[in-house]
């Protein structure tokens, strides 16, 4: 279990990491490697045909889309692959062992 203060210091170690990634233009690029790989293994299409599945069931004009943005969320996470995730947090960890500013203790913040 970790204190306030190192859950603060894990806070900001983050909010580091995503600033850098946003200034360099590399959140930008691993935004699109995602949806780029997120359609080529099928997720996209699947997500696609789950939403259909909710819309006809619970009926289009019973449903709102925070509704189904709430129970799609957690599933569409769940149906990422590993192989997918792993790519990314590769691409992330590469990305942040190249920049001098950070330390190793760093990557321990990735999770995807």
């Amino acid at each position: 279990m970790s204190t306030p203060q190192q859950a603060a210091e894990l806070l900001k170690r983050k909010q580091l990491i995503e600033e850098k990634l946003e200034k360099t233009g590399k959140k930008k690029e691993y935004e699109e490697f995602l949806k780029k790989r997120l359609i080529e293994c099928g997720w996209k299409d699947e997500m696609k045909k789950q939403c259909m599945e909710i819309i006809k069931t619970k009926g289009i004009e019973k449903i709102k889309l925070e509704d189904l943005t709430e129970e799609m969320m957690p599933k569409g996470k769940a149906m990422v692959p590993e192989t997918v995730k792993n790519e990314l947090l590769q691409k992330i960890q590469d990305f942040i062992e190249q920049d001098p500013d950070y330390k190793p203790q760093y990557l321990s913040l990735i999770h995807i």
